[in-house]
C-alpha cells in the first residue's frame, strides 16, 4: 500500500525497522516500538535527534502530522528509572533479523539503565549489546577460550626495511590483525579462508566496536504475523517475503583443520569397505581445540568412529533408525568427547591384491555431490554453532564432513569440507534438491501453493570476462562448498590406548558380532601384563559393555568412564573390584567353556563316540540368563549367545 512506511528506530541495543503507516498514530506506533525492543509503555522515550531533541510523545497525532516520512530515523533511550527495562516482552520469533532473545534478568535491567546515559560511539555499548541481546548463550569451551586471545600476528624487525631503534615499530613489523588478507595468503600454503574468530575481529575491529554487529541466520521461509493480506498462496508483500539470495564464497570457516589422533582410527572404519566393496559411513568423535598455525584458528581433533545401522551397497547408503543413538552421546560426553563431524567412503576398488583405488569422483568437475552437500547441510543444522553475537543464539556450525575417496596416485586420500551457512539456510528451509544425472549441480526449488522459495542466483564470468548473474537452477555446488585441510599427526595421539581390537558395531554383514564371545575373545587376547585400563580403552568396548542386552551397566559405569577419560589406573582397579564387572567376568567364562562342552554335546548327539542323544536335547528349554524359552536341540540361545549350561 501506498500509505506503508518503514521507520529506522536507533537504540543502544542497535537498529531496528518497523513497520506503520502515515496514518498511524504515535501511540501506536510506540506500542510497536515497545513490543519490539521488549520495553513496558514507560520503560523508554525516543526522539527525532540523536541529541534527545523533538520527544515523540504517547498521542494521537497521525505520523504524517509529526513529519516523520519512510526510511526517517528515531532515537530511542532506555529510561532511567529502576525496573524499566526488567520487565522484558518475549516477541522473539524464528528466522526474524528483527528481533532478539528476552532476558529477565536483574543484570539486564541494570545494562539497560546504564546505556542512557552513554553515548552511542562508546566501547561500552558494544559489550552492552552483546551481552544483553545473549548473555545466557553458553558458547563452547573453546570458543570462550578464543574469545579472550589478543589475536595479533607478531613479526620479527624486518633487517632491511626497518630504520629504527629495537623499542620502536613500523610499517613493516607493526603487529597484524588475525584477518590480514595478505598474510593469509602468503603462508605455505596459502590460506583461503580466515577462522571464525578472526572474522569477528573483524567485524568488531572498526571505529564503533562493532556495536552495531549482529550475525544474523539467513531465513529463506515466509515471516509470519502479517495480517494486511490472506496467506500464501493467496497473497504475499513486501514485509513477510524473504529476500532473494545471491550465493557467495564464504569468506571465513568455522573449523580450520581436521586432525585424526592416529592411522589406526581411520583403517579400521576403511576395514568395512576392503572386505565388502560397500561404502561405508560413520560419525567422527573427537574435541575441538586451537589451531596455532592459523591465527584464531579452531581444530577437530579425531578419536573414534561411531558407525550407525545403515545399508550400504558398492554405490549408495542409507542410513537406519539408530535405537543406540542417545547412548553414544551419553557416553562420548562422559569421555570428554562430542560429534564434530561425519565420514564416509567413495571410492571404487582398481586392483585389491595391489591396495590401490580409482579416482572415483572426477577431479576436474566436483568435490562433492549436490545429495552429500545437502546431508553436510542438515548435520550442520542438528549441531549449530551456539554463539553470542546472533540474535537467535546460534550462527553456523563447526561440524565436518570428511569424504575418503581415491586420489591420483591411486591411494586412499581423506578431504575435508563444509557447507557454507547460505547453504544451511536453503537446506533447512528446504529450497535445494539434487539433480538426478549431474551429481555435481543441485537445484534451487521453484515456488509451489504448498511453498513461496525466493529467487537464488549466482554470478560467474563469461567468456569476455564479464560477471554474469545465473539463476540458481541449475546450481554448481562449489559456490556452497569451504575445503578444510584434513591432517595425521608425525607423533601419533591414543584417547584410547587398548593395543586390542574390540569388534566394531553394526557390523554382522562381515561376521563381526558385538557380543559376551567376542568380548571373551577380546578379554583372552590380553596379556597379564596388560593393565587393566588398557585393556577397557576401547570407544567400542564401552558402548558394548553399557547398550548390550544382556546385561547393561548404565549408571553404573561412570566411574570407569571417569578412568578411561583421565587415564587413572586406580580409578579403573577400584571399578574393577565392582559387582558388575565380577559379573561380566563370570558371563565370559561361561562362554570360554562352549568349546569344551559343544565337543561333548556333539558325542551326545551321535557324534564319533556312537551315542544316542539324550532325553533333554528333545524339548524346549528356558535359558538360565535371560529366560528366553529356545528350540529343542540348540546349545546356544537365541536371544543372549550364551550355552544351556
Amino acid at each position: 500500500m501506498a500509505d506503508d512506511i518503514i521507520i529506522r528506530v536507533q537504540s543502544p541495543e542497535g537498529m531496528k525497522k518497523i513497520s506503520a503507516t502515515k496514518r498511524e498514530t504515535a501511540a501506536a506506533f510506540l506500542k510497536k516500538v515497545a513490543k519490539e525492543f521488549g520495553f513496558n509503555s514507560n520503560g523508554f522515550s525516543i526522539y527525532l535527534n540523536r541529541n534527545k531533541t523533538g520527544e515523540i510523545l504517547s498521542q494521537n497525532k497521525a505520523l504524517s502530522l509529526l513529519k516523520i516520512k519512510h526510511g526517517d530515523m528515531l532515537f530511542l533511550y532506555p529510561s532511567s528509572s529502576p525496573g524499566t527495562s526488567g520487565e522484558v516482552m518475549d516477541t522473539a520469533t524464528p528466522h526474524s533479523s528483527s528481533s532478539l532473545p528476552s532476558t529477565s534478568s536483574s543484570s539486564s535491567s541494570s545494562s539497560s539503565a546504564g546505556a542512557s546515559s552513554s553515548s552511542f560511539s562508546s566501547s561500552s555499548s558494544s559489550s552492552m549489546l552483546r551481552s544483553h541481546s545473549s548473555a545466557h548463550i553458553k558458547e563452547d569451551e573453546i570458543d570462550q577460550f578464543l574469545a579472550k586471545q589478543e589475536g595479533k600476528i607478531y613479526r620479527n624487525k624486518d633487517p632491511q626495511l626497518c630504520r629504527h631503534g629495537s623499542m620502536g615499530k613500523c610499517v613493516h613489523c607493526v603487529p597484524l590483525e588475525p584477518f590480514d588478507e595478505d598474510y593469509l595468503n602468503h603462508l605455505d600454503p596459502p590460506v583461503k579462508h580466515m577462522s571464525f574468530h578472526a572474522y569477528i575481529r573483524k567485524l568488531t575491529g572498526g571505529a564503533d566496536k562493532g556495536k552495531f554487529v549482529a550475525l544474523e541466520n539467513i531465513s529463506c521461509k515466509i515471516k509470519s504475523g502479517c495480517e494486511g493480506h490472506p496467506p500464501w498462496p493467496d497473497g504475499i508483500c513486501t514485509k513477510c517475503q524473504p529476500s532473494a539470495l545471491t550465493l557467495n564464497r564464504q569468506k571465513y570457516r568455522h573449523v580450520d583443520n581436521i586432525m585424526f589422533e592416529n592411522h589406526t582410527t581411520a583403517d579400521r572404519f576403511l576395514d568395512y569397505w576392503r572386505k565388502t566393496g560397500s561404502q561405508r559411513m560413520g560419525y567422527l568423535y573427537g574435541r575441538y581445540t586451537e589451531h596455532k598455525d592459523i591465527p584464531l584458528g579452531i581444530r577437530a581433533e579425531v578419536a573414534a568412529i561411531y558407525e550407525p545401522p545403515q545399508m550400504g551397497t558398492q554405490n549408495s547408503l542409507e542410513l537406519l533408525e539408530d535405537p543406540k543413538a542417545a547412548a553414544v552421546e551419553e557416553i562420548a560426553a562422559k569421555l570428554g568427547l562430542r560429534k564434530v563431524g561425519w565420514i564416509f567412503t567413495d571410492l571404487l576398488s582398481e586392483d585389491t591384491r595391489k591396495g590401490t583405488v580409482r579416482y572415483s569422483r572426477n577431479k576436474d568437475s566436483y568435490f562433492l555431490s549436490a545429495e552429500e552437500c545437502i546431508t553436510a547441510g542438515h548435520f550442520q543444522n542438528q549441531e549449530a554453532n551456539a554463539c553470542r553475537l546472533s540474535p537467535d543464539g546460534h550462527f553456523g556450525s563447526k561440524f565436518v564432513s570428511v569424504v575418503a575417496t581415491g586420489g591420483p596416485d591411486n591411494q586412499v586420500h581423506f578431504e575435508g569440507y563444509q557447507v557454507s551457512n547460505q547453504c544451511m539456510a536453503l537446506v533447512r528451509d528446504d529450497c535445494l534438491l539434487p539433480c538426478k544425472d549431474v551429481p555435481e549441480l543441485g537445484y534451487a526449488k521453484e515456488s509451489s501453493s504448498e511453498q513461496y522459495v525466493p529467487d537464488v542466483f549466482y554470478k560467474d564470468k563469461d567468456k569476455f570476462g564479464n560477471d554474469i548473474t545465473y539463476l540458481a537452477r541449475p546450481l554448481p555446488v562449489e559456490y556452497l562448498i569451504i575445503d578444510i585441510t584434513t591432517t595425521f599427526p608425525k607423533d601419533p595421539q591414543y584417547t584410547f590406548s587398548s593395543s586390542q581390537r574390540f569388534p566394531i558395531e553394526n557390523r554382522e554383514a562381515l561376521g563381526e558380532t558385538q557380543d559376551f564371545h567376542s568380548l571373551a575373545t577380546y578379554l583372552s587376547q590380553c596379556s597379564s601384563s596388560t593393565s587393566f585400563l588398557d585393556i577397557v580403552s576401547d570407544f567400542h568396548l564401552l558402548l558394548f559393555l553399557v547398550t548390550n542386552e544382556v546385561m547393561p551397566l548404565g549408571d553404573s559405569i561412570g566411574l570407569l568412564l571417569d578412568a578411561v577419560k583421565t587415564s587413572n589406573e586406580e580409578l579403573a582397579q577400584t571399578w574393577k573390584k565392582s559387582e558388575q564387572w565380577a559379573t561380566i567376568e563370570q558371563l565370559c567364562s561361561t562362554v570360554g567353556m562352549q568349546q569344551t562342552s559343544s565337543l561333548d554335546d556333539y558325542g551326545a548327539l551321535g557324534g564319533p563316540s556312537g551315542s544316542t542323544p539324550s532325553a533333554s536335547s528333545s524339548a524346549m528349554w528356558s535359558c538360565q540368563h535371560c529366560t528366553f524359552m529356545n528350540q529343542p536341540g540348540t546349545e546356544l540361545c537365541e536371544m543372549c549367545s550364551l550355552p544351556r549350561s
